[in-house]
């Protein structure tokens, strides 16, 4: 295999993002699970996937559609209830990494997935909403951000806070009482973003393979920094890409 798509390129550098966490994934439906679906395939097999509707160290063998998915619970170790899992598991600090997906994103790493501005005289554009993401951003360890890179997706303002990532700057988790570090890198189809030590603001860290930084920032609603030398992310192996293609068909 030598050739992947944009979306193929992103997932395979998400699911290589979890490599490094010490166990536990709250996972989000959508790019975040094939994600860590993924990474527990290939850099990270003793991964514990987590979803909201309590299923524990769950094992599909597809992509779920939902989190109510019959396929969580069946592969799953434990199913608890969901106020358990909330109380008891995510609110108490024992996950620890969330992962994401987001409408849309701010430079300070924000979430909105609650409603979209349509523009004059016309309803806000209703999306599907927090369920469990406010939580998960405010409690786990840390959390991954996956979505597309567009000028749609990350925007200078939210049109609606539904999760906060670094509210407006580097102390506002620990002002809002928050546990855990939020968001420590945003992977896209063009390449990864991280939290600047200082600021929190998110600045362009990684390129992918044929990515350039003018698209990069042509892609951002704010103008998007850089660090001082961007890296480019390896290609995907032939592995990652049979692992992937073989969850999509199940």
């Amino acid at each position: 295999m030598s050739d992947w798509t944009s979306d193929e390129l992103m997932t395979v550098n998400a699911a290589r993002a979890l490599a490094g966490v010490r166990k536990t994934c709250f996972v989000g439906i959508g790019l975040p699970s094939a994600a860590a679906n993924l990474a527990r395939r290939t850099v990270r097999p003793d991964l514990v996937l987590i979803y909201e509707s309590g299923a524990l160290g769950a094992k599909p063998t597809r992509l779920p559609l939902s989190i109510g998915d019959g396929e969580l619970a069946d592969t799953a170790d434990a199913v608890v209830s969901v106020p358990e899992m909330f109380n008891y598991w995510l609110q108490a600090g024992r996950i620890d990494v969330g992962f994401l997906g987001a409408a849309q994103v701010d430079r300070f790493a924000n979430i909105n997935t609650t409603l979209v501005d349509r523009g004059p005289d016309r309803p806000p554009g209703r999306l599907p909403g927090a369920g469990g993401a406010p939580e998960i951003a405010a409690d786990c360890g840390e959390v991954l951000i996956v979505l597309r890179h567009s000028t749609r997706n990350f925007v200078d303002r939210l049109d609606f806070v539904t999760s906060v990532g670094h509210g407006g700057g580097p102390v506002d988790r620990g002002r809002l009482g928050l546990r855990g570090r939020g968001p420590v890198a945003v992977i896209t189809d063009l390449g990864v973003m991280r939290p600047d030590p200082e600021t929190a603001e998110l600045v362009l860290t990684d390129l992918h393979p044929g990515a350039t930084v003018d698209q990069a920032r042509a892609a951002t609603g704010w103008p998007l920094k850089t660090v001082a030398d961007v890296a480019v992310t390896a290609p995907p192996a032939d592995a990652e890409l049979a692992a992937l293609r073989a969850l999509k068909a199940a």
